[in-house]
């Protein structure tokens, strides 16, 4: 074990993380498995206590990226387990940085299985160890919109302010990737759970912090663009615009997400084209030829292969 060996796998996790925001899951996974393994092989071996501390620090990270893959997947027991593992890393590693990272994972599991509170919870656990870089934001951007998804408009939108305060004061940088919370991502957290608020107010706040997000993220270079993000930020819009009866709107968002290739459609894409075909179905729209169309496509969509069945996740 040497120092040397320390900063390349510093730098293949850099490498995994920055690749993570634009690049297929399917054409990362497998790194990301063997590169963890082999930390935890080392782990079993002889190196000094500081070596010690950082392998663990690096294994939290790699169990935090497969955390990431199995999120992607749909598969959030097998995302839990990966990230009950990156904790005990954590704590091993006595890194504040990544057990609040971990935090912010773990509430994104929690939201997904519909559990809001939960995930209100873990957002909230994670911010006595926010002590540097953008988690902050990312925490409070992850617990207002659980509290928007709970109904608490109060409570979502002093989240929202208070994620937008804690980014005027981050000092530190991050690590790349995943790792990072950029503003583009801060705007479709905040999208998301004013949408979710449903007063006609809070649906042009939507689609003002939406249309933010998308303008940044196009505007940023090609390997900071967020292809989930993306995806998410454009299937707010065209429930924005459903809420509003702009058709038309719809049809134009939606046009893009259902052009997207199926290695793009994660679970959570996946998730808000079915909650966007429910609320298609709903019987105010029941006359409609546009919207027939628009339910058929999204049910086409939904029916193709996505991003649910890889050949091998990380163990």
């Amino acid at each position: 074990m040497d120092d040397t060996l320390l900063e390349q796998i510093d730098a293949d996790i850099a490498r995994l993380a920055a690749d993570y925001v634009s690049k297929p899951v399917p054409e990362l996974f497998h790194d990301i498995g063997t590169l963890r393994r082999g930390v935890f092989d080392l782990l079993r071996g002889r190196q000094h206590p500081y070596q010690t501390s950082h392998l663990y620090l690096q294994a939290g990270r790699l169990c935090g990226l497969a955390t990431h893959v199995a999120l992607d997947l749909g598969q959030y027991t097998a995302a839990a387990t990966h990230s009950r593992t990156a904790w005990r890393c954590a704590e091993s590693a006595r890194h504040n940085g990544l057990r609040a990272w971990i935090r912010s994972v773990q509430s994104l599991i929690s939201y997904w299985q519909q559990d809001h509170r939960q995930a209100a919870e873990l957002a909230r656990a994670g911010l006595p160890y926010a002590d540097s870089g953008t988690i902050a934001a990312r925490l409070l951007g992850l617990e207002a919109r659980a509290a928007a998804a709970l109904g608490d408009s109060a409570g979502a939108l002093r989240a929202v302010e208070a994620a937008e305060a804690a980014r005027s004061a981050v000092a530190a940088v991050d690590l790349p990737g995943v790792f990072t919370f950029p503003e583009a991502k801060q705007w479709t957290y905040a999208g998301t759970a004013l949408l979710a608020l449903g007063s006609r107010r809070h649906v042009n706040r939507a689609i003002e912090a939406s249309s933010r997000a998308i303008t940044l993220y196009e505007s940023a270079p090609q390997q900071e663009q967020s292809s989930g993000d993306l995806l998410a930020a454009r299937l707010d819009l065209a429930s924005a615009h459903l809420a509003h009866g702009d058709l038309d709107g719809v049809q134009e968002k939606l046009s893009v997400v259902l052009d997207a290739a199926p290695d793009r459609r994660t679970a959570s894409i996946s998730s808000r084209l079915r909650a966007l075909s429910t609320r298609l179905a709903q019987p105010a729209y029941a006359g409609s030829p546009v919207v027939l169309r628009l339910r058929e496509n999204v049910r086409e969509a939904c029916a193709r292969p996505a991003l649910t069945n890889p050949p091998e996740l990380p163990q």
